[in-house]
């Protein structure tokens, strides 16, 4: 029984240069045409994000964060809440349906009152 090897060509295994990629204009510049529709304000950097930047010397406000978190955690409880109820509904009227469709009559729950 003969061994089947895979021919190779020299094409195949070839090791490319990697080239990194450049820009073809500088950003914010696009030619004449972009001078005259862009205003001064939209030539900024695109990534300046130094007016998003608190000074070092302003203080935390605490109290807002923490308001903040607690609401969060509030909202996320809730959401909990609701859908552990939603699914355990969802998971009565399954069984409720199930009885009726089998042909059952004694499906529906009685709550008693306790003495």
């Amino acid at each position: 029984m003969k061994t089947q090897r895979p021919t190779t060509s020299e094409e195949e295994h070839r090791v490319l240069k990697f080239r990194p990629r450049t820009l073809a204009h500088r950003p914010g510049r696009r030619g004449e045409l972009g001078k005259q529709a862009q205003p001064e304000e939209a030539r900024q950097e695109p990534n300046d994000l130094s007016r998003y930047e608190r000074d070092r010397d302003e203080p935390d406000d605490f109290r807002q964060r923490m308001l903040a978190n607690v609401a969060a955690f509030a909202f996320t409880v809730a959401l909990t809440a609701i859908g552990i109820w939603l699914a355990m509904s969802i998971a009565d009227l399954r069984k409720t349906q199930d009885c009726v469709l089998m042909g059952r009559r004694d499906c529906a729950q009685i709550s008693t009152p306790h003495l």
